[in-house]
């Protein structure tokens, strides 16, 4: 696949003037979705049971890892959404059989992302069949992912070691902006058990994100590492973004995202406001192109910002768009207009905007290709040389999810 560098043409502004045009589009892209993971489900029958879709490789091939990768939840989490969309029974039967093979990880501690891993497969697949087993796999993972959490620190412990792309310093207790996402996984817990614990811990996360991981524009540090003695702030780097003081886009949308889910679980309004301030920050950058798919980085290139000397951001010229981030921003969107006031309609525009760009052939894979996967030209992390300019189960989740919002907004 040749470099994507630039959309040939920008997807122009559209007039949403009726609530049957937008349906009709939601259906389209619904329908392609459904027919991609049918063909992914096919091309999987071709490798481990427990290979779980992820990327493709620099030959177009399907890229799998094993369920203790943090992305596992997302291709089981996308077949539940296409089941909720379409009730094909292929679909409901394919999104149990992959949701279950994740069941192990109800006990895992080795790292944070069991919000990913768990929530967005078993949570979808309790919250859409009920079935207490599932209910009470999620509670298990929530003991788990509580045990990363420090009282010294008041924060969910990321990874175990960070090292500095400056290559100066280890680090001992990172927290990524990412972590936000996991929180849910503990407000459900709370909720289905009564144990305030799993609440006190998800809140005090996020207070501490919020003072330590955003900045006074509301935009963000990717990576905020603690002294594990006395819980004081060490280092603020980053570890996917272009440079320790830029945005990072994808760190961007998950604190819109993660933000805006915390206030639904608390409404206090401390988060409610950080939420919206990232997303102006995120729609109103000077470099936020006019389809709304953000770069890789705010701040590529940008006098001012210098990457760490061991990032492979050095070497990298082209300035990628990043569709992941443009569909988690879209769905967080989605839900955050519902809150936001005189903003709604502002967030809701960008929404429904950044889903068609999405939804157009600059963005949406043709039939059979692209590994199987629904968008293309995402971005892993530049810094490690690693998914430059190919397909992320997760862009394909938090698109048809946000389709799932949107519909459900026009109801």
């Amino acid at each position: 696949m040749k470099p994507f560098i630039y959309l040939i043409a920008t997807v122009s502004l559209f007039a949403f003037t009726t609530n049957t045009s937008e349906e009709d589009f939601i259906r389209d892209n619904v329908s392609f979705a459904k027919t991609q993971l049918k063909h992914m489900l096919k091309e999987t029958g071709n490798h481990d049971p427990l290979a779980f879709p992820r990327s493709t490789g620099k030959t177009g091939q399907l890229v799998t890892t094993n369920m203790y990768d943090w992305t596992p939840g997302f291709f089981p989490g996308s077949l539940w959404y296409a089941w909720e969309q379409t009730k094909d029974p292929q679909l409901r039967r394919q999104a149990t059989a992959w949701t279950e093979k994740l069941e192990p990880l109800k006990d895992f501690t080795k790292h944070h992302d069991l919000g990913f891993m768990v929530y967005c497969s078993y949570g979808n697949a309790y919250r859409l069949t009920g079935n207490k087993a599932y209910r009470d796999i999620l509670v298990q993972a929530a003991r788990s992912l509580s045990t990363r959490f420090s009282t010294t620190t008041g924060s969910i412990k990321s990874w175990n070691a960070f090292k500095s792309w400056h290559g100066n310093k280890m680090y001992y207790y990172p927290v990524i902006i990412d972590n936000l996402m996991n929180l849910e996984l503990l407000f459900f817990a709370s909720r289905e058990t009564g144990d305030t614990s799993f609440r006190h811990i998800a809140v005090t996360h996020a207070e501490n994100a919020m003072k330590n991981q955003i900045r006074g524009d509301y935009s963000s540090y990717h990576v905020v590492c603690y002294d594990t003695i006395t819980g004081k702030v060490e280092g603020r780097e980053t570890a996917q973004g272009y440079a320790d003081n830029s945005t990072w886009a994808r760190g961007q949308a998950w604190g819109i995202y993660g933000f805006t889910m915390v206030y639904r679980e608390t409404k206090d309004p401390r988060f409610l406001k950080t939420a919206m301030g990232m997303a102006d920050f995120f729609l109103d950058h000077k470099n936020l192109p006019e389809d709304k798919i953000p770069y890789w980085d705010f701040n590529v290139q940008e006098a001012g910002y210098t990457p760490g000397k061991n990032s492979n951001a050095n070497k990298v010229s082209t300035r990628y768009r990043d569709a992941s981030a443009a569909a988690i921003t879209a769905s967080a969107l989605f839900e955050l207009s519902g809150y936001a006031g005189d903003k709604s309609g502002k967030y809701r525009d960008a929404a429904i905007k950044m889903l068609h760009t999405l939804g157009s052939s600059a963005y949406r894979a043709p039939e059979g290709g692209n590994g199987n996967f629904v968008l293309m030209h995402s971005i892993g992390s530049i810094p490690h040389n690693f998914e430059i300019d190919v397909p992320l189960v997760y862009a394909d989740y938090y698109f048809i999810e946000a389709l799932q919002r949107y519909e459900n907004s026009l109801k």
